[in-house]
């Protein structure tokens, strides 16, 4: 009976040491995306799945790793319910990844903002079921527009279509061409993702944009930016 207790409490001791070791890995973790995103919203929440943890840590390297906030400026661009999922992380810094992918929603507020500087007048963005709806004013006139969004080589873009100017259907290529190049592949800029990811998918969802950036060797630089 005396050996079942001991090896009981070591077994014990050694999960309690594995969870306080998942712990620091977390918290660690949890201060390299602070110290990498900007105006970061809430307080980090990091996964780190498994048991045992410690040959991971022995190793270098921790298998899969799930982390959010719920806000920060990614890429120049204020947006919400950011989400990593990584997989071999490094555990010293800077911390690279073997695979990552990070999903995060660019609200309408975003879109607005990025779209009015690209197009020069001021609009408003709204979600129309699977599609984005614009409305502004242009030289005066009521401007309506449907904006289907596309990633093309890492580049956010919108293209703008059943353009209607005060309720007269129009076709963006007959517009002049000042204003026609200003409403043609609208870009969304978001630049200074972490070394290794690339824009890969939007989507259409309640509040705006989900947009989705994956890559291998991604690399967290050590010090903020």
């Amino acid at each position: 009976m005396a050996g079942f207790v001991t090896v009981a409490v070591l077994g014990a001791g050694a999960v309690v040491a594995d969870r306080v070791a998942a712990d620091r890995a977390e918290q660690e973790v949890s201060d390299a995306i602070v110290a990498n995103l900007e105006d970061v919203q809430g307080e980090p929440q990091v996964d780190v799945p498994g048991f045992p943890f410690l040959p991971q840590l022995l190793r270098g390297s921790i298998e899969d790793l799930d982390a959010r906030v719920d806000g920060a400026t990614v890429g120049g661009i204020a947006m919400t319910d950011v989400r990593v999922a990584a997989r071999e992380t490094s555990t010293s810094a800077p911390h690279a990844m073997g695979e990552a992918v990070l999903t995060a929603t660019v609200p309408t507020a975003s879109l607005e903002k990025a779209i009015a500087e690209r197009a020069g007048a001021a609009v408003t963005v709204t979600v129309d079921g699977n599609r984005l709806a614009m409305a502004g004013d242009v030289f005066g006139l009521a401007l309506a527009a449907g904006l289907v969004p596309r990633v093309e080589e890492g580049r956010l873009l919108v293209d703008v279509d059943r353009l209607t100017l005060d309720g007269v259907q129009v076709d963006v290529s007959a517009l002049p061409e000042q204003t026609g190049d200003r409403l043609t592949d609208l870009e969304v800029p978001i630049e200074g993702l972490p070394e290794g990811l690339t824009l890969t998918g939007a989507e259409v969802v309640a509040d705006g944009l989900r947009v989705t950036a994956a890559g291998t060797d991604v690399v967290l630089p050590a010090n903020a930016p």
